[in-house]
């Protein structure tokens, strides 16, 4: 080989830049990994891996042939109007992310049918009041974004024995799951739902998803987990929705602005349970076989794995 092969990392998250950069020197040493701005012979590049990239960064790159996010999501990278077109985009499909993802929501999960939210804050206010509690076989979970990842977590609850449904927008077909598709369909899906679970990619269609008339749709005293995206949510209608005791309570793992702000008036609402983006960490060591098999393919002038739908925004 004359050269080595060379990836291109672009991110404004120096803690992203660092194990990556770490990960690919003790992983994958055979691939030149080179950060931006500081990289060389942008005619030559071909792949870059980024998260959160600047605007029109992508236009230095005349022969790119594949933009690869560091993450599950690519909305960081369709934010730029400026996409060059006939490029791939690919998401991290790491079965260890979505296994994490799904221990996040069966914890969720248990922790509300045995109200351990509540006895959080009634060991804040020292009060000992037993509550009474569900099991899990008499509870309907809904998974609103049944992808890969809603699979994964359905299939978990289905073992941990929860009741579940999936809706998206086309057919799933998973064993003992009821797979609820389309917009004719989702009235019925959010009526069965007395813990709903938002993992849906963030589109046009679905930002604000999470708003008033879905949480009229829901069962009374319904349970809302999301860990997709923070501007699913529309935060003042969950507010309402808690404040009329529509909904029973929330936990959100994401927002519209993270950090969450000190003076927001989540960290004082007790039916809220705020973790801070944790429900699936991707780790570089993780992803490596798949980013360096997509290499393989783009220098043998194929397809690579996991690419995305870019009209579809995922």
């Amino acid at each position: 080989m004359p050269a080595k092969d060379k990836v291109v990392l672009i991110s404004s998250y120096k803690k992203f830049t660092e194990s990556w950069i770490k990960a690919f020197k003790e992983k994958a040493p055979e691939i030149d990994l080179e950060v931006y701005p500081d990289d060389t012979m942008r005619e030559g590049t071909k792949f870059i891996l980024c998260y959160d990239p600047p605007k029109g960064v992508f236009q230095k790159y005349p022969n790119l042939r594949l933009i690869s996010s560091m993450t599950a999501g690519i909305n960081h990278i369709l934010k730029d109007s400026n996409l060059p077109q006939d490029v791939y985009v690919t998401k991290v499909n790491d079965p260890l992310h979505k296994y994490d993802m799904a221990t996040y929501a069966l914890t969720l999960c248990l922790g509300h049918i045995r109200n351990m939210p509540v006895y959080a804050t009634q060991k804040r206010m020292k009060e000992w009041k037993q509550q009474v509690y569900q099991r899990p076989e008499d509870v309907e979970v809904g998974i609103i974004g049944f992808g890969s990842i809603g699979q994964e977590i359905g299939k978990l609850l289905i073992k941990n024995d929860f009741k579940v449904n999936g809706w998206s927008r086309s057919s799933k077909d998973v064993e003992g799951i009821t797979s609820y598709f389309g917009r004719d369909q989702l009235d019925e899906f959010l009526q069965k739902s007395s813990i709903l679970i938002c993992v849906l990619p963030l589109t046009k269609e679905t930002q604000g998803v999470l708003n008033r008339d879905l949480f009229n749709k829901l069962p009374e005293d319904a349970y809302l987990i999301n860990m997709a995206r923070g501007t699913h949510l529309v935060e003042e209608d969950l507010e309402k929705a808690l404040k009329e005791k529509k909904l029973s309570g929330a936990a959100l793992d994401v927002f519209s602005d993270e950090p969450l702000p000190e003076n927001h008036s989540f960290w004082e609402d007790e039916k809220i349970t705020i973790t801070p983006h944790v429900a699936g960490i991707v780790t570089p060591e993780s992803v490596l076989t798949s980013l360096k098999e997509n290499y393989r393919l783009i220098n043998n002038g194929e397809k690579p794995n996991d690419t995305v739908d870019v009209s579809q925004g995922y």
